[in-house]
């Protein structure tokens, strides 16, 4: 059986993993199947925070192409075990993905996790789809402000999660300044209640 990390180890990557040592680590890998297939809860679960991914295409030429791709928490939508989705927004209309995909359905996602040091790598084909209203509308996030154009629907052939090695560690500005927030309403209540005090014992 070929394992699912076949989708990225070429003979042409094994050869040089044999070269430069690393192939036997792989190789053990790949007796285990290699990639993840299916969409997992855990891959579930990464995607419910993700707001921000990139999203990789090559024409017929092989020109490849990264676009990125952005929403509310949980825009990327888990539609089936091997399909996930989301909602196009209109944008600058050059159509490079779109056109990309057109000639290619080969594409990849990946995703960041600078909080947590995580980095997702999602192989397989998409396909845009501009005549389901239904389906748009199902994926367009609540609430958002975004236009929706299309969808594209990715189906999953193979994924992988990196190790945080030399990923900076950065905190989302949301998350700082409602960090911020808190601490600028816990620091006024003890001025309040550092001011009663004194005011106490000013008294005697």
């Amino acid at each position: 059986m070929t394992p699912a990390s076949d989708i990225a180890f070429t003979p042409t990557v094994k050869a040089l993993q044999t070269e430069r040592g690393s192939r036997a680590s792989y190789a053990r890998m790949e007796e285990r199947g290699g990639f993840r297939i299916a969409i997992t809860d855990d891959l579930a679960a990464f995607l419910a925070t993700v707001d921000t991914a990139y999203l990789a295409t090559t024409n017929a030429a092989g020109q490849p192409y990264a676009q990125h791709r952005g929403g509310p928490k949980g825009f990327i939508r888990v539609v089936s075990t091997s399909t996930l989705a989301f909602a196009d927004y209109t944008g600058n209309k050059q159509y490079i993905s779109t056109g990309n995909l057109a000639e290619n359905d080969k594409a990849f996602l990946f995703l960041m996790d600078y909080a947590h040091r995580r980095r997702i790598k999602i192989w397989g084909r998409a396909r845009v789809v501009t005549d389901d209203a239904a389906l748009i509308e199902q994926l367009m996030p609540q609430g958002y402000s975004a236009k929706p154009e299309q969808a594209i629907l990715f189906e999953v052939e193979a994924w992988d999660m990196n190790c945080p090695q030399h990923i900076p560690q950065k905190i989302d500005v949301a998350v700082v300044t409602a960090a911020v927030r808190q601490l600028e309403a816990r620091i006024a209540t003890l001025e309040t209640e550092n001011a009663a005090l004194r005011a106490e014992l000013e008294k005697d």
